[in-house]
């Protein structure tokens, strides 16, 4: 389950309130981690300019974890800035989430991390402080594949259903 946020902000222009967050939590809770929910992983390379990858996520115990390969350029622009954005379309709401993300190397969080990718259809496996597996997305490049912890400060949320409106909330950090 994602983490409650600290405070929120009415961004909606047409005056129906606050999106409820509770409302955006299950959204992602359902969708995060399925192969149809579109997620894709912003960061800034060190010349100023931005990119955007399609990525693979999972949540658990409230934080949310991504795979990448480290000669990818994700992974580069990770490595000298490691803030970035997740960005996902759920069908109630689109949700960009921005923060940090941090190698994992601890040995029993990416044993953890690879039970639950497993769980989810992804056959992966710790190999010393990388995952492996048969296959992954193209975007990915080859494994062994880092895993990122990810870290959300903000998240902007945007409904596309009932009740409508735009909120941005701001998380613990």
């Amino acid at each position: 389950m994602l983490n409650d946020p600290i405070s929120a902000q009415d961004l909606n222009i047409y005056g129906t309130g606050q999106l409820p967050w509770d409302l955006v939590r299950k959204a992602a809770e359902a969708g995060i981690g399925l192969a149809e929910t579109a997620a894709f992983l912003g960061t800034v390379s060190p010349s100023g300019k931005p990119s955007s990858a399609g990525i693979g996520c999972i949540e658990t115990g409230g934080t949310l974890y991504f795979t990448s390969g480290p000669g990818t350029k994700k992974s580069r622009n990770l490595a000298g800035n490691p803030y970035c954005t997740l960005s996902f379309r759920f069908p109630e709401v689109d949700l960009v989430l921005s923060g940090v993300a941090q190698r994992v190397v601890d040995p029993g969080e990416i044993d953890r991390v690879a039970a639950v990718f497993r769980e989810s259809g992804w056959p992966a496996e710790r190999s010393g402080n990388a995952i492996t597996a048969p296959y992954s997305a193209q975007s990915a490049g080859p494994g062994p594949w880092d895993l990122y912890r990810f870290t959300i400060h903000t998240a902007v949320g945007l409904a596309l259903t009932d009740p409508h409106g735009a909120t941005r909330w701001q998380f613990d950090h």
